[in-house]
């Protein structure tokens, strides 16, 4: 009860994505402290006014169901977290980069889509303010690759390519669904040592990127 009396008036920002929000290390494959992690680095920024809910699972789908990793459809796990979370005023979405996996294998159109149903379900779920519908961050994740260790070259086979074309469809969904987007791959480079995760210093650059949006998101 102290907890919530304190958080009263405190803007709650849900932060749904995949290993690249886990804060998986590319370099030792261990797990970035909170502090280290953009979405620690984006409470630091934001202050005290907001609330920033880690939601970040490694090898999270957007709407496929993974037939080798279980449970790592986003689509099974969002409308749990939405009702458990709520009220949300603003959710950051970014997956899709684990649908680049080979053995689904889908388009970027394909991989844009399904994140275009998660902000469906967002904005349908009454989890924002009043049962409102939170506002909707849909980020472009950026290219993955070079791809440097053998799991993941042959997993993300094709998936350098696909991953470029990103932006478009993913603004393009942004625009039917009427959401704010970014596109991760202006801000941050995966890293050269597995082409998939973000090295510390691109983690703050995203916070610092998405603290720079989060006050604008709530205005409008």
């Amino acid at each position: 009860m102290e907890g919530e009396v304190r958080r009263r008036g405190v803007k709650n920002i849900l932060c749904f994505g995949d290993s690249n929000t886990w804060g998986w290390n590319p370099v030792d494959e261990s797990r970035y402290e909170r502090h280290e992690r953009w979405t620690g680095i984006l409470q630091e920024l934001l202050g005290d006014g907001y609330y920033v809910i880690e939601e970040g699972m490694n090898s999270r789908t957007t709407i496929y169901p993974d037939p080798v990793d279980d449970f790592r459809s986003g689509k099974f796990f969002l409308p749990g977290l939405l009702f458990s979370h709520k009220p949300l005023d603003v959710v950051v979405l970014m997956l899709g980069t684990n649908d680049l996996k080979h053995r689904f294998p889908l388009s970027a159109y394909d991989i844009a889509y399904g994140a275009g149903t998660l902000v469906d379900i967002i904005q349908k779920s009454g989890a924002g303010r009043d049962g409102g519908a939170p506002v909707v961050l849909l980020v472009a994740p950026p290219p993955i690759g070079p791809l440097t260790k053998m799991k993941d070259a042959e997993g993300f086979k094709g998936g350098e390519e696909i991953s470029k074309d990103f932006p478009r469809f993913y603004r393009h969904f942004a625009e039917k669904y009427g959401t704010a987007f970014l596109d991760a791959g202006e801000i941050v480079v995966s890293s050269s040592v597995d082409g998939v995760h973000w090295e510390q210093e691109e983690h703050r650059k995203f916070a610092e990127a998405v603290a720079e949006l989060v006050p604008s998101l709530l205005e409008a």
